[in-house]
């Protein structure tokens, strides 16, 4: 099998056996020096025509066909695989296109495949306190956040419930539900008792165990328009000079009328 990568981050990858570590490290077998990228970000272990990826940081998501990997993940042919937010397919060997891969849905008359969207998740989740802090999760699907291995975001504090709160993906936020924990969920430290939407840059706290929800591609888009030049600010401060003149001048001539009406010019 190989890797191919869709915008050339990286040349394709054969899947050998052996050991590969992915991550921005300059000794790393596979090279990433991208921003979300850790240092070594993950492992892809090969025996025979068996490949797994293996997380090696919770500071940056590795995301296999949308779900976030979690210790380890068995790859095959037609996979998605994301580094942070760069993406890659997995290939069989036989019939490997030395191209670019497309990154828009449509349908390709040549093949008579469906070429598929590959990209960052819209939401991710940070920690920001406790046992979890400075781990981040992808947010696709449903996850489970509890105190039992079993959870999809587990958090080893006995304060914490075994089934402690869902989380649900959304297009406008992430649904949060608590599920009857002992100490509560809270988003901005106001605790929830019914379904509430998680919004990006809102907080969520499962008793003292905060999370901030991030949502990357907004924030590339306003850091985008915000180094744009703003070109109405001068027109606006001219405009306003000229109506304070304005006001002077009427104020002026009230003046002059009023001391000539008492004949004092």
């Amino acid at each position: 099998m190989k890797l191919l990568f869709p915008n050339d981050e990286h040349p394709p990858v054969e899947l050998r056996d052996g050991t590969l570590i992915v991550g921005s490290a300059a000794g790393s077998a596979v090279r990433i020096a991208v921003p979300g990228v850790a240092e070594q970000h993950c492992e892809l272990i090969t025996e025979g025509d068996q490949t797994r990826v293996r997380a090696l940081t919770d500071s940056a998501a590795t995301v296999l066909n949308g779900k976030q990997v979690a210790g380890e993940a068995a790859l095959k042919p037609g996979d998605l695989l994301l580094f942070g937010k760069v993406g890659c397919r997995v290939v069989g060997t036989a019939g490997v296109v030395r191209q670019p891969l497309p990154t828009t849905e449509e349908a390709d008359d040549d093949m008579g495949h469906t070429r598929v969207r590959m990209a960052m998740p819209k939401f991710l989740l940070r920690g920001v306190s406790g046992p979890t802090f400075g781990k981040v999760y992808a947010m696709v699907g449903t996850l489970t956040v509890g105190r039992s291995s079993e959870s999809d975001i587990s958090i080893a504090s006995d304060e914490i419930s075994r089934q402690h709160a869902k989380l649900q993906a959304s297009p406008a936020g992430i649904v949060v539900e608590d599920l009857g924990s002992a100490n509560g969920t809270f988003i901005n430290d106001k605790r929830i008792h019914t379904s509430t939407v998680l919004k990006a840059g809102d907080e969520v706290r499962f008793d003292t165990v905060r999370f901030l929800l991030l949502a990357p591609a907004h924030e590339a888009q306003q850091g985008s328009a915000g180094s744009r030049p703003v070109t109405s600010a001068a027109p606006a401060r001219s405009g306003v000079a000229l109506w304070i003149a304005a006001g002077i001048a009427v104020l002026v001539a009230a003046a002059l009328g009023l001391l000539r009406y008492l004949g004092k010019i």
